[in-house]
């Protein structure tokens, strides 16, 4: 219904953001992880929304981001996770994470969101593992002024956590080493033995 929304924020607690959008306040759940990302009451912000239909109730989910809200459809999508499922879930781990937990089938950590059991983390995985890859969980989210710079060092941190994981690493693990050593000036081979010192 809404692809998303720009206003004031009026109020924000754990899991909910009344949002003022034109003189009308809208009640939004969001993931607790993003709460603290908010700007404080008073500031504007854009919040990227899904739009619950249910026979009962018409509710908002929130995020920061557009990857958050691609992350949480999907997930949504999975047989047995609903809306407040989806947010539980992202409330615990950010979609990276969740991308890189799926990638690497580790359902222990997906299994840590309230209400996620490990036969429904088995499960999300078994249903998200074609839809995610590891150029997702790569994915550099930039503006356009530095598009191309991160375009460039993308490139170089695909191909070291590649090199890992041909090496035998896990891509979660691969991915980690890699993002704790990175900086812009930094090429592959760089990269790459930075990251394995940290192995």
């Amino acid at each position: 219904m809404y692809a998303y929304m720009i206003g004031r924020v009026a109020e924000l607690k754990e899991d909910l953001l009344v949002l003022e959008v034109g003189s009308i306040g809208y009640n939004i759940r969001i993931p607790g992880s993003v709460a603290g990302l908010l700007p404080p009451v008073g500031e504007e912000v854009k919040i990227y929304t899904y739009t619950s239909v249910r026979e009962d109730a018409i509710q908002l989910f929130g995020f920061l981001t557009k990857d958050d809200l691609e992350i949480y459809r999907q997930l949504i999508a999975v047989s047995g996770i609903g809306p407040k499922g989806g947010l539980a879930l992202l409330s615990v781990m950010s979609a990276d994470e969740l991308r890189m937990a799926v990638l690497a089938q580790d359902a222990k950590a997906i299994a840590r969101a309230p209400g996620i059991g490990g036969k429904t983390a088995q499960r999300i995985i078994l249903e998200l593992k074609d839809k995610v890859s590891l150029q997702d969980a790569l994915a550099q989210t930039a503006d356009a002024g530095t598009a191309a710079a991160a375009a460039a060092g993308s490139q170089a941190r695909n191909e070291a956590v590649e090199a890992l994981v041909a090496l035998g690493y896990a891509a979660s693990d691969a991915l980690r080493a890699v993002k704790a050593v990175e900086r812009e000036d930094m090429d592959v081979e760089a990269l790459l033995k930075a990251a394995l010192r940290n192995l």
